[in-house]
């Protein structure tokens, strides 16, 4: 039983990840909470290193929406833009149930990076193949988190087995 709720646990973290949720956080939340109640299960080092997976993600997530808004030819204000942007996105969400955050974080890295593009001098034809640097980037830094996602929540789940 005690398998079966840490499972949903790490599912509901999983679900949560392409939303720009923090569903990484939960998985290390999870490994804690079932390390501390459930006696000889989750080790320490689980514990530790699904929280070094979950701040690895972040970093990624982060880092290469600004690094492929830069690899498009972005200055380093776009850079910034796309990744405030993706997060206003993310927050807002577009009104679409379920995948609404989703959209939202591609539509705030893509306008952010061409706003602060455009606005610092830059033409619209610049300015838009920057931003698409920032959708590309964005994509790639969530696939990535999803696949920390699932490495996590099957350390975990392996874990806790007997």
């Amino acid at each position: 039983m005690n398998q079966l709720l840490l499972a949903l646990v790490l599912l509901l973290g999983l679900v949560m990840v392409p939303f720009g949720l923090p569903g990484t956080w939960i998985i290390a939340g999870a490994a804690l909470g079932y390390s501390l109640l459930v006696p000889n299960s989750v080790g320490i080092v689980t514990v530790v290193g699904v929280t070094v997976l979950a701040v690895v993600g972040e970093v990624i997530e982060w880092t290469l929406t600004a690094k492929y808004t830069r690899k498009y030819g972005g200055s380093r204000r776009a850079s910034w833009g796309a990744v405030i942007g993706a997060m206003v996105g993310a927050f807002m969400g577009v009104p679409l149930p379920i995948v609404g955050s989703v959209i939202g974080a591609f539509v705030g890295a893509f306008v952010g990076a061409f706003v602060l593009e455009i606005s610092g001098g830059s033409g619209g034809a610049n300015a838009t193949r920057v931003a698409t640097g920032a959708l590309i980037g964005r994509a790639l830094s969530a696939a990535a988190k999803v696949g920390i996602g699932v490495g996590m929540a099957a350390w975990v789940m392996v874990a806790a087995l007997p």
